[in-house]
C-alpha cells in the first residue's frame, strides 16, 4: 500500500475479485497473494478502480490533514472551486462560500476563471494554425494517458496548462506568491497535478473529502446565514462554468471566436479516445482538428469523486442553469500559463517467445485452442496475462479456466481412486457419473464394456442397476442427506450415504459393501457369545462350590468354638 499515491489499496479489504484490473484502462494493478495493489508509476488516477471495487478496498488519499495545516498557517489560503460544484450542491453560491470560510479558508474563487483564459488562448492558437491535430490539455488523466501511453500524440496536446493551474497562477499573482491555493472538485487526478506543481496548487481535495469535512465540523448549510462579503473573488465566472459538461469547452471556443475552419470534436472516456486515435498519424492530418478530450464519460459532471446522489441529468441541468454569459468576451487572454507536455512513455519488458510459452504452460495453455482470451482475469488476452506473470504483476490463480480445470482434475482423481462406490444422478433417475468402484460393484459382466466408454455409465437408469434408487428420489425430494447402515440389497449389505448436490436437480451417493465385515462381525459375536456362556457356566459352578465349602467351614468352626467355651458358673459351684 502506497498512501503517497492518490489511489491505494486497503489490502485487508481486497477480495481478489480482479474487478479493478478489468476496469483499469492501462492495467496499473499488481496482483500478489490474491490482493491487488496500485502501480503508482503507471496509474492515471482516473478513479475507475475506486468506483468499480465492490469491497471499497480502493481508496483515495485524503489531503484534509494537509489542508488543515495550511489553514493553521499565517498565509492567505484560497479555494479554487471546480465549476461542477453548481450541479453537486443544492444551495446558493453565497452559502457555499460561507461554508468554506467557516472551516477556515480566507476566500473562494472559481476555477472557471482559469478555464475562460484557456479557451481564449486556445482559440487564438487554433486560428493561427494551417492544419494539424490538436488535443485539449484540460483533463489531467487525458494528458497523462497521452504522455505515458500514446506518446505519438504528445506533440498534439495544446501547450497550455490546465484551467486549474492557470487559475492558481492568477490567484498567486493577485494575492501574493506566499498565498496557498487549494483546489476542490470531482477529480482524483488533480492530486497528481497538485503533487507535480506544488508551487501553484498546495493541495487538492475532492468533493467527497469536502463533504466528510463538513460532516466532521457538523456544519448544516440550511442554518448558515451568508454575509455581505460572501462572493467569489476576484469575480464570478461566466462561460467557463460550462467546462464540466461534455462539449462545454468547445462551446466556449466558439464563443471565443474560433474559426469555422477548425473541426471541433468532443470525446469522453479513455476507451473512446483510444479507439479514435488508433491508426491515426498526427503528422498526416491535413485539416485543423481539435479534440476536447475528457477521461470521464459525460465529462467532469460525472467525475469519480463527484459525491452526489442526484440523477446525472439534474447535475447537468443545474450546471447549465447557473452558468452566466458575458456580453463580450475579450479578444486576448489576460493570463496565460504555457506548459509543454513532455512524453514519458511507459515501456514494458519484451520477453522472448519461449518465455511467454513457458508462462502460458503455467496457466494450462499448451495450444492456441487453450487460449480462450475471455478477459476474466482483467487482461484482454491470455498472452497479456502471461507477460504480466513474467513481469511479476500477476499470478496463475487469476486464470479462472485454469483453476477450474485444475479443480476438476483433482476432483476427478479423487473420484476415480476412491475405494468406495460413488454415483451421481439427476432428478430423472439417470446416472450422470460413476467411478470405477461403482462399475465393479454393480455392473458385473458389463464392467469391461462400460469402463471402456468415454461417458461410462452416463445416461443409464439407476432403477435397472441398483435396488435402492428410491433413496436418491427421497434425497432429491426432501433436500436432506440420508445415511443407511447395513442396507440389504441383492443379498448383500451396504452402507449408503446419499447427499444433495443441487437441491431438486442432482444427488450423489457413496456406497460401501459391508457384507463381509458384517459376516465377520457376526462370527466374532457368535464366538463371543459361546465364550461368554461357557464363562458364565464356570462362574456359576465356582459359585456353587464356594457356597458348599463355606457351609462346611462354618459348621467346623462352630464346633471348635463350642469346645473351647468355659463351663457355666453354676455348674462349677455344685461340683
Amino acid at each position: 500500500m502506497n498512501k503517497l499515491s492518490p489511489v491505494y489499496t486497503l489490502q485487508n479489504e481486497c477480495n481478489d475479485c480482479y474487478k479493478c484490473l478489468r476496469e483499469c484502462p492501462v492495467k496499473a494493478i499488481k496482483i500478489e497473494d490474491g490482493h491487488a495493489s496500485v502501480l503508482s508509476d503507471k496509474c492515471l488516477a482516473c478513479g475507475g478502480c475506486v468506483q468499480a471495487c465492490p469491497a471499497r478496498a480502493k481508496r483515495v488519499r485524503s489531503d484534509i490533514a494537509r489542508v488543515k495545516t495550511l489553514l493553521a498557517g499565517p498565509q492567505t489560503t484560497l479555494v479554487s472551486l471546480a465549476p461542477s460544484w453548481a450541479g453537486v450542491f443544492d444551495f446558493s453560491a453565497p452559502t457555499m462560500i460561507r461554508l468554506l470560510k467557516k472551516i477556515g479558508f480566507s476566500a473562494v474563487s472559481e476555477t472557471a476563471l482559469g478555464a475562460q483564459e484557456v479557451s481564449i488562448e486556445s482559440a487564438r492558437i487554433l486560428n493561427a494554425q494551417a492544419k494539424g491535430l490538436f488535443i485539449s490539455s484540460a483533463c489531467p488523466v487525458v494528458v497523462d494517458y497521452i504522455r505515458l501511453y500514446k506518446t505519438d500524440f504528445s506533440a498534439s496536446l495544446l501547450a497550455l496548462a490546465s484551467p486549474a493551474l492557470t487559475h492558481a497562477q492568477m490567484l498567486k499573482a493577485r494575492y501574493g506568491r506566499d498565498s496557498a491555493v487549494v483546489f476542490i472538485g470531482p477529480c482524483i487526478a488533480k492530486k497528481n497535478e497538485a503533487d507535480r506543481h506544488p508551487e501553484l496548487i498546495d493541495a487538492a481535495l475532492t468533493f467527497e473529502e469536502l463533504n466528510c469535512w463538513l460532516k466532521e465540523e457538523q456544519l448544516a448549510p440550511a442554518e448558515l446565514r451568508p454575509e455581505a462579503g460572501d462572493v467569489f473573488v476576484p469575480e464570478a465566472a461566466y462561460e467557463g462554468a460550462l467546462y464540466p459538461l461534455e462539449g462545454g469547452m468547445n462551446i466556449t471556443l466558439q464563443q471565443s471566436g474560433v474559426s469555422g475552419a477548425v473541426q471541433l470534436l468532443n470525446i469522453s472516456s479513455l476507451a473512446t479516445l483510444d479507439q479514435a486515435l488508433n491508426g491515426l498519424q498526427p503528422q498526416a492530418v491535413t485539416q485543423k482538428i481539435f479534440i476536447e478530450a475528457l477521461a470521464c464519460s459525460g465529462g467532469c459532471a460525472n467525475g469519480p469523486a463527484l459525491s452526489s446522489a442526484k440523477p446525472g441529468v439534474s447535475v447537468i441541468l443545474d450546471i447549465k442553469r447557473k452558468a452566466r454569459q458575458r456580453a463580450q468576451i475579450p479578444a486576448a487572454a489576460a493570463a496565460i500559463l504555457p506548459e509543454q507536455h513532455t512524453a514519458r512513455q511507459i515501456t514494458e519488458s519484451v520477453f522472448p517467445l519461449q518465455e511467454i510459452l513457458a508462462a502460458m504452460k503455467k496457466l494450462g495453455k499448451y495450444t492456441e485452442e487453450d487460449e480462450l482470451n475471455c478477459g476474466a482475469c482483467g487482461y484482454q488476452t491470455c498472452r497479456a496475462l502471461a507477460r504480466a506473470l513474467l513481469r511479476g504483476e500477476a499470478e496463475p490463480s487469476m486464470c479462472a479456466s485454469y483453476m477450474r480445470k485444475l479443480a476438476a482434475r483433482k476432483a476427478a482423481a479423487m473420484f476415480r481412486c476412491m475405494p468406495s462406490a460413488v454415483i451421481i444422478a439427476d432428478s430423472n433417475g439417470q446416472a450422470l457419473e460413476a467411478n470405477d468402484a461403482f462399475l465393479k460393484m454393480f455392473c458385473g459382466e458389463m464392467y469391461e464394456v462400460l469402463s471402456a466408454r468415454p461417458d461410462g455409465l452416463a445416461g443409464a437408469q439407476l432403477d435397472k442397476i441398483i435396488d435402492f434408487a428410491d433413496i436418491f428420489r427421497q434425497t432429491l425430494k426432501t433436500g436432506q442427506d440420508i445415511h443407511q447402515e447395513r442396507y440389504p440389497a441383492g443379498g448383500k449389505l451396504y452402507d449408503i450415504s446419499a447427499f444433495t448436490i443441487e437441491p431438486g436437480v442432482t444427488a450423489g451417493a457413496i456406497i460401501t459393501d459391508v457384507t463381509q465385515s458384517a459376516m465377520n462381525r457376526e462370527k466374532i459375536a457368535h464366538k463371543a457369545r459361546e465364550v461368554l456362556a461357557k464363562n458364565i457356566t464356570i462362574v456359576q459352578d465356582i459359585a456353587c462350590l464356594l457356597g458348599e465349602h463355606m457351609v462346611d467351614t462354618e459348621l467346623l468352626l462352630n464346633s471348635i468354638a463350642q469346645d473351647f467355651e468355659p463351663p457355666d458358673r453354676t455348674e462349677r459351684h455344685v461340683h
